[in-house]
């Protein structure tokens, strides 16, 4: 027994997975953008957190980052560019980019000092500012993530 069936407004349906297709990595790019801002700013508030001193050349004893040194970090954040690989998007957020810095009288990578403060070394006390700006900003980088993800298709009427 042969049943048939008829079925309205496919059409429609097929219409919004094809918007769906084109807008989605717009929007998950739209909502990461907006993601990794409030990552990077949760960063740049856990620098101003570091304990400093004034500095000195450690010898056989560990000691605070100077001044000097946080100032090198302070602002020197970067949002690397979206890497987009099919229905991902994806950044990162660091030093790893920002260039250079003198203190005490030599030029120094800025990600290395970063990495310095953040992880400690055979002389310097450690401080991990990076996860604590990070524990802090998640809860709000997702938010804002999804927020702006259905602000876009709601825009494109495709939620």
């Amino acid at each position: 027994m042969a049943i048939t069936a008829k079925v309205d407004g496919m059409d429609e349906i097929s219409e919004m997975l094809t918007k769906l297709e084109e807008e989605g990595p717009k929007a998950a790019a739209a909502g990461l953008y907006e993601g990794a801002g409030i990552m990077a700013s949760g960063i740049e508030a856990a620098v101003d957190t570091i304990n400093t001193a004034p500095f000195k050349y450690a010898a056989y004893i560990t000691r605070l980052p100077s001044p000097e040194e946080v100032d090198a970090i302070r602002g020197a954040i970067g949002i690397a560019k979206f890497d987009k690989n099919g229905t991902e998007v994806q950044t990162s957020i660091g030093f790893s980019n920002a260039g250079y810095a003198d203190v005490a009288g030599r030029t120094k990578p800025i990600a290395l000092i970063a990495n310095s403060i953040n992880s400690g070394t055979s002389f310097m006390h450690k401080q991990p500012f990076f996860r604590k700006g990070v524990s802090k900003a998640k809860q709000k980088a997702e938010a804002a993530i999804i927020k702006a993800i259905e602000d876009r298709l709601d825009e494109k009427n495709l939620k």
